[in-house]
């Protein structure tokens, strides 16, 4: 019997959830989007997605200072995997912490979703 009301709130914050990954601006608007139905898929993903966008902007300024694709294509490539992480998680209904951060971004922002 549980698993169907938990089938039944992924389903309803699935869209919410693959919004808070298109960019920021989408964050933003997934946060607004779960204002009032307090998803739990979906507050999971919000949360997941302003970590790696916080981190995209982090490594973005710690790589604008170097002038060698030695050192940025590294930091590119983390940003990346862990967007596509989280993405296809929630494309594929789950909720899969991203490697490394995903935790800390559930404890730092468990007040946001």
């Amino acid at each position: 019997m549980t698993q169907q009301p938990q089938q039944q709130q992924i389903k309803e914050g699935k869209s919410t959830a693959i919004a808070a990954y298109l960019t920021f601006v989408g964050t933003i608007i997934a946060i607004s989007m779960n204002s009032e139905t307090k998803n739990t898929f979906a507050s999971f993903h919000i949360r997941q997605a302003i970590g790696i966008h916080i981190v995209y902007f982090l490594v973005l300024a710690l790589i604008s200072g170097f002038d060698s694709w030695l050192i940025t294509i590294p930091f590119w490539i983390f940003s990346f995997v862990l967007w596509a992480y989280g993405f296809t998680g929630a494309l594929q209904n789950r909720k899969t912490i991203v490697p490394l951060l995903g935790e800390y971004f559930q404890k730092w922002f468990k007040t946001i979703g």
